[in-house]
């Protein structure tokens, strides 16, 4: 259903208070039944909250805390039950995901639940195996997908389950293809290559518009889990190291955390990791375009 401001997906609601008037909402036109929550009770788990807070009770995720309580919807990303088309109930609204879920029931009377892609509706049928169609919703080896199609929900390791591209708007493509290895291109603009029995999904992630929701409000930002946070140059000095001075300072040095570690530039990425050799373009980031800026220089 169209916002006032015309664009599918996002509402906009007039500033009848300070919190409403920057903030916008998911209309949930994807959702089949947009007014009830009903997830299918077999496929649901207690989530507990940790708070940030590891087994030992220290703090390793700051900022986080509270929030609304959840259930877990159990998601079969290995798309393994092959030969059997899947009938989709209906679409529904996942609190632990960015993306909509599709309640899908098989043959057999066995209800799962999926990633939903853009375009995919209650009533719909969807398989997986290497002989399918590939169609919106399908899941097949890359070795039996046609070269240039959008996939989504990508094995690293065959038969582990999907890992890569599940979030809301989420599309790779399929680049090329040998007897061995498939390349694909990431949304992240890295580019890398996956075994050919690994199983994808065909079509893009929908809720396509969750990036151009705008919550507007602490209090939305605290019901998702989410405490305040407090910038370094905003402290006193004895409490962060780019805190203090006259007036409002920039800090004064490169942005760093309370025990004076470098907070940006880093590599973030286990430079051991078996599947580094596998990546053919490194994902575009900052800190890698000044590196090759320099060497380039």
């Amino acid at each position: 259903m169209p916002g006032e401001d015309g664009a599918m997906g996002i509402r906009i609601y007039k500033p009848t208070s300070a919190g409403r008037r920057n903030a916008s909402v998911n209309d949930y036109s994807e959702v089949t039944f947009r007014h009830r929550n009903r997830p299918e009770k077999s496929l649901l788990e207690p989530r507990k909250k940790t708070g940030g807070r590891n087994h030992h009770g220290v703090t390793t995720a700051w900022w986080r805390g509270g929030g609304n309580k959840r259930m877990y919807r159990r998601i079969d990303f290995k798309r393994n039950k092959d030969g059997q088309p899947a009938k989709v109930l209906e679409i529904q609204y996942d609190p632990n995901r960015t993306c909509h879920i599709a309640l899908v029931q098989y043959p057999d009377g066995e209800k799962r639940y999926i990633l939903a892609p853009l375009g995919l509706k209650a009533g719909a049928t969807v398989e997986s195996g290497p002989k399918v169609e590939p169609n919106i919703g399908n899941a097949m080896p890359l070795a039996a997908i046609p070269v240039g199609m959008e996939i989504h929900n990508i094995e690293m390791t065959a038969g582990q389950g999907g890992k890569l591209v599940r979030t809301a708007g989420g599309l790779a493509r399929l680049m090329a293809r040998d007897d061995r290895w498939a390349t694909i291109s990431l949304p992240s603009g890295e580019m890398r290559q996956v075994r050919v029995e690994c199983r994808a999904t065909i079509g893009q992630l929908g809720n396509v518009d969750h990036q151009n929701v705008s919550l507007g409000k602490a209090g939305r930002k605290r019901h998702l889990g989410r405490r305040p946070h407090v910038r370094g140059k905003a402290m006193n000095p004895h409490a962060h190291p780019m805190g203090g001075g006259e007036g409002r300072s920039n800090g004064g040095r490169h942005p760093c955390s309370p025990w004076g570690q470098l907070a940006k530039g880093g590599r973030t990425r286990n430079p051991r990791a078996r599947s580094n050799r596998r990546i053919l373009r490194r994902r575009i980031t900052k800190s890698y375009g000044e590196a090759k800026l320099r060497r380039k220089w």
